[in-house]
């Protein structure tokens, strides 16, 4: 089974600045994206970055110029580099890889299970 594992998370007055980690483990053959989501409380889960296997990175509008995707192949990890923090970006941040497990042809999603981020207004 693939776990991922947040961290990096916490309060942060407006325009301060957050890097989250996750770390994947497990018997991950190939990662087709890794990337972060968020929910805000009573909104759904949106994606805020992502970072699929060929270089490519997407981020939501609200994000755009503020974070910063980036990952370590060698060692299945993807950080989000937060600035200029908001209290819209509030919201748990959570872990996603897209993939396939070693011996299993069937694709795979999974979720860590979220890191706290609290910017107050």
């Amino acid at each position: 089974q693939v776990q991922l594992v947040e961290s990096g998370g916490g309060l942060v007055q407006p325009g301060g600045s957050l890097t989250l980690s996750c770390s994947a483990s497990g018997s991950i053959s190939r990662i087709v994206a890794m990337g972060w989501y968020r929910q805000a409380p009573g909104k759904q889960r949106e994606l805020v970055a992502d970072s699929n296997a060929g270089g490519g990175t997407n981020y939501a509008n609200s994000v755009k110029g503020r974070f910063t995707i980036s990952r370590d192949d060698v060692d299945n990890m993807v950080y989000l580099q937060m600035n200029s923090l908001i209290p819209e970006d509030t919201g748990v941040y959570y872990c996603n890889l897209r993939g396939y497990q070693t011996h299993d042809t069937r694709p795979g999603d999974w979720w860590g299970r979220g890191t706290q981020v609290t910017v107050p207004s």
